[in-house]
């Protein structure tokens, strides 16, 4: 992960791109100051009512420190960062808890001070060790409960507000007691809630949240003109008060609070972790959410992981200053683009502008109303609830998924966030296993009988092979082999196990394994070798795609403790050409050249029938050579004039595949020709043909054979006719095991 910050390309001055970060710093700043000056102002009057203004003051100072730290140091271009709702739903929920508690207020913000600082340094770790590649895998039906949860949260939270009760009053005894309601508290949060739902089908030009704040703010003093206690800024439950916005105090404060750190008990702190986990979890997934939809738009792509560095930095930097931590935000960030936005230059300046914004503003501050900040919200509550998954409940094949986020939501409301965390990574395991147990890891399964090896054997041969084959079963496999799809893999393999002389397993599309499987397997080699039979299984390799080293794997589960039960070839075709030999009472088909003694014409299956003039007349005119290991024998293109016999040795034939890869698609050993099909139709050599061991071939020119058909006719015509018939019976096979092949 590069942490570097060489390259931002600001540009402010004279660059091109200048204006369009301008703008969209700006319209960005529009966006997510109201809403961070709301969310302060939920933490911290959750601690009382006197605390909303220390709360708005935090929610500016969060906006300012996160834009400019996250943008800097971040990598995505146009991502706005900002406080956000799963923070000041974590934040919130955390401060109440510790006020039932009773927690006296300072601790409770020295506390929430190191909650966001402990956060931040989880994110910092988790952007070190690469987890945010990972973060952005969480299933969506459980992402989508989290953020519906936390949208639910939020609406919860601000009804006592928005109703001009108590703030730390329940909702549900506030719904149910409208003689206890503030009717202009519920004036001012329903014209901004029906202004910030639909101005934006009236303008996009200027953000909803501000026309939202800004009919509040019309409806208060509306309301004031008859009501002098509203014409006041001191004593006014109704609006945030008196904000002490002057850098020196603020800072002296903060200093403050950090030198009552000390009094902080070891075990206080220690208790944090868990809601810091939960609250740098869901910050991280809502910032890669946002950087997802902005590289869709942009055709870019983020580095999730140090994203996750920069945010978590910024929410050390933001908690350590007395801010809100916060995350990349979906609106201000759209906002930002839609107005020109096009480097990480936007964030920078969107901090910049509400600090500014901040200063110039700050007596404006204070006569925001309450309820006009719990409105905007419930509006972002609202949209933060996914109502994708109420199509879930259509069918059958979907109604679990539903299930996942109804159970997030659920645990998220009655029991806390931390809890649907849990409930969360539980659902996430549960789906990936129900998705395994939805396929089965046998991709497919036929007999020797029905798929050869690329070696070519002889007529006789291959009737027995056909006869004798259905003693070795192929079993393809595929996905992982864990403990969810064992006992599945058992059921379809039983049958096999107690009739099959051989089983070969190939593991060549096996994404991982893990300990059950390996026991699985133990106990098929086991019941093999109980009636003579033998496992086999081919491409064991070293690296799967989970970095887990296969065949070291099997050995230290102790899959490969005694040869004579289980044995591993390196390919598929190796494996079933060794069972094919076995079948055939051969030897290996990898047996080394050296120990064969030269093939004689008389000796090969295509001449035995000949006589010994003719046969010494014919080797005259062919020409003996050899070629060493991995020697080439002709390519592809090459014209097709000669036709070889093997003498000894093996020969493998690659055939072209494009970009320049070849397949090695045939074999051919002791007694067998090869080269025939070009050396009948004229046509230029189709693949290469390549000695695999020393090999001794007899080679015969088109020339000589030509001259050859002058004086032995019969002869010639009876080798034609020999070649073929085998090119035929070749070519029959391979038509068979395609056709076979297809239906998988």
């Amino acid at each position: 992960m590069s942490l570097s910050t060489k390259g931002v390309g600001f540009k402010l001055f004279g660059g091109k791109q200048a204006p369009g970060d301008l703008w969209g710093g700006l319209a960005a700043m529009l966006v997510a100051l109201p809403a961070s000056i709301a969310f302060g102002v939920t933490v911290y009057s959750a601690i009382g009512p006197f605390h909303a203004a220390y709360g708005a003051l935090a929610g500016i100072v969060g906006a300012t420190a996160v834009g400019l730290v996250a943008s800097i140091f971040g990598g995505t271009d146009r991502l706005i960062s900002a406080p956000c709702a799963p923070a000041a739903a974590v934040l919130s929920a955390f401060a109440i808890e510790l006020v039932s508690q009773g927690v006296p207020s300072a601790i409770i913000v020295l506390l929430m001070i190191m909650l966001g600082v402990i956060a931040g340094l989880i994110q910092i770790f988790l952007g070190f060790v690469g987890v945010g590649r990972l973060i952005k895998f969480i299933p969506y039906p459980v992402v989508s409960g989290y953020l519906s949860g936390v949208g639910l949260i939020i609406i919860g939270s601000q009804i006592p507000r928005f109703a001009g009760a108590a703030p730390d009053a329940h909702w549900w005894n506030v719904i149910f007691a409208p003689l206890s309601w503030d009717w202009r508290a519920v004036a001012i949060g329903s014209a901004t809630v029906l202004v910030a739902l639909f101005a934006p089908k009236l303008t996009q030009k200027v953000p909803s949240t501000i026309l939202g704040v800004l009919a509040g703010l019309l409806t208060y003093f509306v309301l004031a003109i008859d009501a002098p206690e509203l014409r006041v800024v001191t004593d006014n439950a109704l609006i945030v008060g008196p904000v002490d916005i002057s850098p020196q105090a603020y800072f002296s404060s903060v200093a403050g609070r950090w030198k009552e750190i000390g009094e902080l008990r070891l075990g206080q702190i220690a208790a944090l972790f868990g809601s810091a986990l939960t609250l740098a979890v869901l910050l991280s997934i809502d910032t890669l959410k946002t950087c997802v939809v902005l590289d869709q738009l942009t055709r870019t792509r983020h580095d999730p992981n140090r994203e996750l560095f920069a945010q978590g930095l910024a929410n050390v930097t933001a908690s350590a200053v007395g801010g809100i931590p916060g995350a990349g935000t979906m609106g201000a960030t759209i906002v930002s683009l839609t107005s020109g936005a096009q480097t990480r230059a936007t964030g920078v300046l969107e901090g910049i502008f509400t600090l500014i914004a901040s200063l110039i503003l700050g007596s404006f501050i204070a006569w925001i109303p309450v309820p006009a900040l719990a409105g905007l919200l419930i509006v972002i509550g609202i949209r933060m609830i996914d109502r994708e998954p109420l199509r879930f409940i259509e069918s059958r094949a979907t109604v679990f998924d539903f299930a996942v986020v109804a159970a997030v939501v659920i645990v998220a409301l009655t029991i806390g966030l931390i809890a649907a965390s849990g409930v969360g990574v539980a659902m996430a395991i549960i789906l990936f296993v129900r998705e395994q147990l939805g396929g089965s890891v046998v991709r497919h399964k036929v007999y020797v009988n029905q798929v050869s090896s690329t070696w070519h054997r002889p007529e006789a041969e291959m009737r027995v092979l056909a006869q004798k084959g259905d003693q070795a079963v192929i079993v393809e496999l595929q996905g992982s082999l864990f403990f969810g799809t064992t006992q599945q893999l058992y059921a379809d393999l039983e049958h096999e196990l107690r009739s099959r002389q051989y089983v070969i397993l190939d593991l060549k599309r096996v994404q991982s394994v893990d300990v059950t499987a390996a026991h699985m397997l133990n106990q098929m080699r086991d019941a093999l070798a109980e009636r003579g039979a033998l496992l086999l299984l081919s491409n064991v390799r070293e690296n799967l795609p989970n970095g887990r080293n296969l065949r070291e794997f099997l050995t230290q589960t102790g899959l490969m403790d005694n040869e004579e039960t289980v044995r591993t070839f390196p390919n598929l075709d190796r494996a079933i050409a060794w069972v094919e030999d076995q079948l055939l009472g051969d030897r290996d088909s990898g047996a080394e050249a050296a120990e064969e003694i030269p093939m004689q014409l008389a000796e090969m299956e295509i001449f035995s029938k000949r006589k010994d003039e003719t046969l010494k007349e014919l080797e005259t005119r062919m020409e003996t050579r050899q070629y060493k290991a991995g020697e080439t024998i002709y390519v592809r293109g090459q014209p097709g004039d000669e036709i070889f016999w093997i003498r000894r040795g093996v020969v493998f034939i690659f055939a072209p595949m494009g970009a320049g890869r070849t397949r090695h698609v045939a074999s051919f050993g002791r007694g067998d020709f090869f080269g025939g099909l070009a050396f009948l139709d004229g046509q230029p050599r189709g693949n290469d043909a390549v000695a695999n061991s020393d090999t001794e071939v007899y080679v015969l020119s088109r020339e000589q054979f030509n001259q050859i058909a002058e004086s032995h006719k019969k002869l010639a015509n009876t080798l034609i006719m020999a070649m073929a018939r085998t090119l035929a019976l070749r070519l029959r096979h391979a038509d068979s095991e395609l056709a076979m092949l297809q239906e998988y």
